[in-house]
């Protein structure tokens, strides 16, 4: 199956079917939006009231418990359609966008998110969608579904930080295989950057580096956001490794904002709810929250130093 094509036809399709999608698409392009330089970074605000259902998501255990799942097929509106991928995920059009083509991709079973054994599924729907980025959150690093496995794709060219990470200074952590592994800590916030031709390699480095960032207590995985995209012949993976959930400025009272940043977020695009958040934040807040729930300098030294070790 020509998986590009095909979802180009799916998404033509529900603009037209599902009066939701058309709704919420046409008013993405009449949204304001405002530009940030952030340490050199551009980060570009976008005032989206329909993404408060993600910002203010409860994600705790009795939230999720007593809500039905909406990655879920028998929860899905009728209108809501999906293509097959191998039997293992769904590729569905995400009805409230940030991006003007925003996909979700969930897994066709109802299993906890978690990246284990799945970062070669990311990279090689990366390469079946050649027109977008895919992302990846954490269940404690801004998914609204933490109890449902999926990634999300946006069309490419909408993230900053991806055409930003192709030209920033880099410093060389190791090779493995026919992967490369760098830091990037010029940009705002420090991640990691994997690039390889092979899907193996990539595969096995990732699982390296993960192996190497800490796990918080009653976890199962690290705290991270995840971009990956193919291009050139060419496999990119960013690594976001993460602190904190929320920030501490988390909320709806005077100087707090009702943000909860996810991999879009990091990769550069913040969708604001809130019209106020929207006009007060400035460079120097969007750097306090990177600075609070991205990896320091100390942590990403002390990953890499226990990647060294094995």
């Amino acid at each position: 199956m020509n998986y590009s094509d095909e979802t180009d036809s799916l998404i033509s399709r529900q603009l037209l079917n599902w009066p939701l999608v058309a709704r919420n698409y046409a008013a993405l392009e009449r949204v304001s939006t405002r530009t940030l330089d952030v340490g050199g970074s551009q980060v570009v605000l976008q005032f989206n009231p329909e993404r408060i259902r993600s910002s203010a998501a409860s994600v705790d255990a009795a939230s999720l418990k007593a809500r039905k799942c909406f990655l879920c097929s028998e929860n899905q509106p009728r209108e809501q359609e999906m293509i097959d991928w191998h039997g293992l995920y769904k590729i569905q059009v995400n009805p409230y966008p940030i991006f003007p083509r925003h996909l979700t991709i969930a897994c066709q079973r109802h299993t906890p998110q978690l990246i284990a054994g799945r970062i070669g599924h990311m990279l090689r729907l990366a390469a079946d969608l050649p027109k977008f980025v895919l992302f990846y959150n954490g269940p404690h690093c801004g998914a609204s579904a933490p109890d449902h496995m999926h990634f999300q794709a946006g069309n490419k060219g909408f993230m900053p930080i991806v055409d930003e990470a192709a030209s920033a200074p880099r410093r060389r952590v190791m090779e493995l295989g026919n992967c490369t592994i760098d830091l990037v800590d010029t940009l705002a916030r420090r991640f990691f950057i994997l690039d390889s031709d092979s899907v193996d390699s990539a595969e096995a480095a990732f699982q390296a580096l993960q192996q190497a960032m800490p796990v918080p207590a009653g976890d199962s995985e690290p705290m991270q956001n995840l971009l990956c995209w193919h291009a050139d012949g060419q496999y990119h993976i960013i690594v976001f490794p993460r602190t904190r959930h929320r920030p501490s400025c988390y909320g709806q009272g005077e100087g707090q904002f009702t943000l909860s940043p996810a991999s879009v977020d990091m990769g550069g695009v913040m969708a604001v709810p809130v019209e106020r958040d929207f006009n007060a934040l400035t460079p120097g807040i969007v750097a306090s929250i990177f600075d609070e729930l991205c990896v320091t300098a100390r942590g990403a030294d002390e990953i890499i130093s226990a990647m060294r070790r094995h």
